[in-house]
């Protein structure tokens, strides 16, 4: 199959519309289960508004969050596809500026020093692309997650060595979720990467904090650690917007990466409960919206 960039362009456009304005039904599934468990009045409360705040939104064709975030596009390109590599990327930031002109967004993108914004939520290697590959025939899958800097403001790196263990591993992730607080709109998802190097490392927290509810690590011994963490993490009494409560985190997710032998890298990210993406797979018989 042949990718059409410009239907490419389209699907990029739209997949930025859908992600701000629908939550994903995991995340809907996941304010259930934290309503059915939560024990604190003002927990029960708060996370009551949100569920409203979402079908209000929906409801009205509103943005679910004034934050538009700094728009990340991760591509999954399967087998029999051919495509122009830098048409692909034009493509893609072409559809993101169309999506914020088109629709009136908010651009929350600027120049680092200059402050400057082009008001398209474009700029210097933004939109941020992701590219990897799958053995599906003829298919491609687009995955649009427009990351808020209100979560995206609790990322931390920590290079450890292995002679301080897992619990040291165990004992970051809840410390900077307690340093962090309400800042990131909980409940969250707690992002967490193990392994790899520096760079990767971060990338793995991004990738686990923006995993669909209900899902586990790959690696046995990481979804161990992230069913510990995520029981840990609710027992801390953050509660929603940091007001108290045990649904501090719809989940805390681990992804994990082979790293050299005199190092353990850890990494958190954090997802906000606006925990938006939208997807999107193109095959020859068409495009379908997840």
């Amino acid at each position: 199959m042949d990718l059409d960039l410009n239907e490419l362009e389209v699907v990029c456009r739209d997949l930025y519309v859908r992600a701000l304005k629908i939550l994903p039904p995991d995340i809907k599934a996941g304010f259930s289960d934290l309503q059915a468990r939560e024990t604190s009045a003002t927990g029960r409360a708060i996370l009551g508004t949100m569920v409203e705040n979402v079908a209000v939104a929906e409801r009205t064709q509103n943005i679910l969050c004034q934050d538009t975030g700094i728009p990340i596009y991760n591509l999954v390109i399967g087998r029999n596809v051919a495509f122009d590599g830098a048409g692909l990327k034009a493509a893609i930031r072409r559809g993101c500026e169309r999506a914020t002109k088109e629709h009136s967004l908010r651009s929350s993108v600027v120049h680092p020093i200059t402050r400057q914004n082009e008001q398209t939520s474009c700029g210097i290697r933004v939109p941020i692309i992701h590219v990897d590959f799958d053995a599906r025939d003829e298919t491609v899958s687009v995955e649009m997650i427009p990351k808020g800097s209100g979560s995206e403001n609790g990322s931390f790196l920590q290079m450890l060595l292995p002679s301080d263990g897992i619990n040291a591993v165990k004992r970051f992730v809840i410390d900077r979720v307690i340093e962090l607080g309400g800042r990131v709109c909980p409940p969250t998802i707690v992002g967490v990467g193990i392994g790899g190097t520096s760079d990767l490392c971060m990338h793995l927290a991004k990738i686990a904090a923006t995993r669909p509810l209900r899902s586990a690590c790959a690696d046995e011994d990481g979804a161990r650690i992230e069913a510990e963490l995520s029981r840990a993490v609710n027992e801390l009494g953050i509660g929603p917007q940091g007001l108290g409560g045990r649904s501090t985190s719809f989940a805390v997710h681990v992804e994990i990466a082979a790293t050299h032998i005199t190092q353990n890298p850890v990494a958190v990210n954090i997802q906000c409960h606006s925990a938006r993406r939208a997807r999107a797979t193109l095959t020859p018989g068409g495009i379908s919206f997840d």
